[in-house]
C-alpha cells in the first residue's frame, strides 16, 4: 500500500499510540479530582502543555487543548467575535478557507456580523494590499489560513502580521492545521493572536487539538461547564490525548529537521513528472507552496473515477479536503483560483508525510500514467 493522502490524516506514530495506551491504562484519573491519583493525571497534562509550548516557542499559559482543528477554529473565531461584538462586527477572511472556518463565518453572518471574503489570484494567494484595503473602523478579526489544504498555497502570514502591528485592536487568527510541521512559523514574531492545530495532521490521534491564544487575548467560551482549560474549553481533559499529541509534535518537528529537503525533492519529482503527462494540469503553484501537497487535474476524467482506479492498485490519494470529498460539487478553492469547472471536477490531491519515499513516488507516477491511458481507452 502507498498512502499519499496525508493532508486528510496521517498514520499515528507507534510511540504516540504507546503513550496513549500507557496513560489511559495507568494514569486514568480525572485531572480535576482532589486525590493524588487525579493529581498524577493533572501533572501529566501540565507537562504536555509545557512541552508543546516549548516546541511552539509559546508560553505555557497560551496553549489550550481542544478536540481538533474544527473546534479550535470555532473557539477562536466565534470566541473573538462574541467577546468583541460591542467594538465592531466586521471580520475579514478569504474565499478559500477550510469548511470549519468558512461555515463558521456564514453562521456569524446570520447572527449579524459582516464578513469580507478576500479573492485569491491564480496561485490561490491573497494580496496583503487587499487585506489592508478591507480593514474598517469596525473590523475586529482577521482569519487567514496558513497553508491551503487543497493546493498547498502558503498565505502571506508574516506580511499580514507586520501590517497589523499598527492595528493592535484587530485580532489575527491563523488556521495552521496544514502548516504545522511543514512550514515553520513563529507566533509572537508574526503578530499572531490565535493559531489552530489538529494532532491527526502530524501523526497524533484524531480527536485531539490545540488552540494557541496569545497571552492577554480574551475570548467568549462556547461551552458551559466545569471551567477546564482556564474557562475557555469546559469538559474533562483528554490527558492521554494531550500527552500523545505532545509526543507526536516533538517527533514530527524532529523529522522536519532532516526530512524537509527530501520531501521537497519528492514533491519536485511528482510535479516534473506530472506536468509532462498529456492532459494533466497542475493546480499547486510553484512559488509560495508547502512541500507536502501536489494538486493536479486530469482533463476529461472525473476525480472520483481516477481515485478508485488508483485504489485498485493500492494507492490512496484524494480529491479536495477530506471534509468535502464526498460532495459532488467542484472545489470552491480551484474555482476561486480561476480553474475552469471541468478541470475543478477532475482534481486530484497527493499529500506527503516525512515517511514517504522517492520509490513510492516513482511507483505512483507510473500508476498515474497507466491509469490515464486505461481510462482514456475506456472513454474513447
Amino acid at each position: 500500500m502507498i498512502y499519499f493522502d496525508n493532508s486528510a490524516t496521517t498514520k499515528a506514530y507507534k510511540e504516540v499510540l504507546d503513550s496513549f495506551v500507557k496513560v489511559s491504562s495507568e494514569f486514568f484519573g480525572n485531572p480535576s479530582s482532589l486525590h493524588g491519583f487525579g493529581g498524577q493525571a493533572e501533572k501529566l497534562l501540565n507537562q504536555a502543555r509545557e512541552q508543546i509550548a516549548k516546541l511552539l516557542s509559546a508560553k505555557t499559559n497560551e496553549i489550550y487543548f481542544t478536540s481538533g482543528g474544527t473546534e479550535s477554529n470555532n473557539i477562536a473565531i466565534k470566541g473573538a467575535a462574541y467577546w468583541n461584538r460591542t467594538k465592531g462586527r466586521h471580520i475579514i477572511t478569504t474565499s478559500v478557507e477550510h469548511a470549519s472556518v468558512y461555515n463558521t463565518m456564514e453562521q456569524l453572518e446570520q447572527e449579524g456580523f459582516e464578513v469580507t471574503y478576500l479573492p485569491v489570484n491564480g496561485d490561490g494567494r491573497i494580496s496583503v494590499d487587499d487585506v489592508k484595503s478591507a480593514i474598517r473602523k469596525d473590523t475586529i478579526l482577521i482569519s487567514i489560513m496558513h497553508v491551503n489544504n487543497e493546493v498547498g498555497t502558503i498565505q502571506p502570514i508574516k506580511e499580514i502580521g507586520d501590517m497589523l502591528k499598527s492595528n493592535p485592536s484587530i485580532l489575527f487568527h491563523v488556521d495552521g492545521v496544514q502548516g504545522i510541521g511543514k512550514v515553520p512559523l513563529l507566533f509572537h514574531e508574526n503578530r499572531i493572536d490565535l493559531y489552530s492545530l489538529s494532532a491527526h495532521k502530524f501523526h497524533g490521534l484524531k480527536g485531539t487539538g490545540i488552540l494557541y491564544i496569545r497571552d492577554g487575548v480574551r475570548l467568549t467560551p462556547l461551552f458551559s461547564g466545569g471551567n477546564q482549560e482556564r474557562k475557555i474549553r469546559s469538559g474533562t481533559e483528554n490527558v492521554a490525548g494531550a500527552v500523545s499529541m505532545a509526543k507526536a509534535l516533538r517527533l514530527t518537528l524532529m523529522k522536519q529537521e532532516t526530512g524537509l529537503e527530501r520531501m521537497k525533492k519528492i514533491q519536485s519529482l511528482l510535479r516534473n513528472s506530472l506536468v509532462d503527462m498529456n492532459g494533466i494540469h497542475l493546480n499547486t503553484p510553484v512559488e509560495n507552496a508547502a512541500p507536502h501537497i501536489v494538486n493536479f487535474s486530469a482533463e476529461g476524467i472525473k476525480s472520483e473515477v481516477f481515485i478508485h482506479a488508483l485504489e485498485q492498485k493500492e494507492i490512496y490519494v484524494s480529491t479536495t479536503s477530506a471534509c468535502s470529498s464526498k460532495k459532488k460539487t467542484p472545489s470552491k478553492t480551484l474555482l476561486a483560483m480561476g480553474v475552469p469547472e471541468g478541470l475543478a471536477e477532475s482534481s486530484i490531491r497527493i499529500s506527503l508525510s516525512y515517511d514517504n519515499t522517492e520509490e513510492e513516488a516513482e511507483t505512483v507516477i507510473t500508476a498515474v500514467k497507466d491509469t490515464l491511458d486505461q481510462l482514456r481507452k475506456v472513454m474513447s
